[in-house]
C-alpha cells in the first residue's frame, strides 16, 4: 500500500509552536514496508526550502502513517534555509542533523527500533506532473536505482518520441 498526501499547506511560522496536522499540507509518497535494498522508501515534495517551516508536517506525517515515532533527522545542510539543531514535534524536540557529505536529494528519519526512512526530496519548484509521477514512482521497486534515476524516469515521456528522419546529402547534392 502506497500512501500519498496532497493538499493545501497551511502557512507555517518558524516561531510558532503549533504542530500541524500530519495530513494538513503534505505532498508525501511513503511505502509502508521499507524496501532494504531500494535506495528510497518514498518521496517528499516540500513547498520551500525553509526547513523550520517544512519539517514539522512531515515528522507529524511519518509518525502517523507508521506508527513510529522519529527521533532525528539527517539531511544536507546546504539544502535547506533556516536549518535549526531542533524541531518541535508532539511533546518532544527532533535533534536535525546535517553534513555536507550527505545527498542533497535525501532526507533520513531515524527512530528508535526499526529501520530509518529515506525520502527523495523533490526540488519544490518541480513542475506539478513531474513531481506527482516521481511521488509515484518512489514508493515502487527502486532497488538498483539511484537517485537521478528515480527523477530522470519520473520526467521521461510515457512514450518516446518520434526519431527523426536522417537524410544523407552527397557532395553537390541539396538536402531540400
Amino acid at each position: 500500500m502506497t500512501l500519498t498526501l496532497l493538499s493545501q499547506p497551511a502557512p507555517l511560522s518558524s516561531a510558532s509552536s503549533a504542530i500541524p496536522r500530519a495530513d494538513s499540507a503534505l505532498r508525501l509518497s511513503l511505502h509502508p514496508v521499507p524496501n532494504r535494498r531500494a535506495v528510497v522508501n518514498g518521496a517528499w515534495w516540500p513547498y520551500s526550502r525553509d526547513a523550520a517551516a517544512e519539517l514539522p508536517g512531515l515528522i507529524a506525517a511519518v509518525d502517523r502513517l507508521l506508527d513510529r515515532v522519529t527521533l532525528g533527522i539527517s539531511v544536507h545542510g546546504d539544502t535547506w534555509q533556516s536549518l535549526p539543531r531542533r524541531i518541535p514535534a508532539r511533546g518532544r524536540q527532533i535533534r536535525i542533523s546535517w553534513s555536507r557529505h550527505t545527498d542533497p536529494r535525501l532526507i533520513t528519519l531515524s527512530f528508535a527500533a526499526g529501520e530509518p526512512v529515506v525520502l527523495l526530496i523533490i526540488p519544490s519548484g518541480t513542475a506539478a506532473d513531474a513531481a506527482q509521477a516521481t511521488l509515484k514512482l518512489a514508493t515502487q521497486d527502486t532497488a538498483g536505482l539511484t537517485p537521478d534515476d528515480i527523477l530522470n524516469l519520473a520526467t521521461l515521456p510515457s512514450r518516446p518520441a518520434a526519431r527523426p528522419t536522417l537524410r544523407t546529402v552527397t557532395a553537390g547534392s541539396s538536402a531540400d
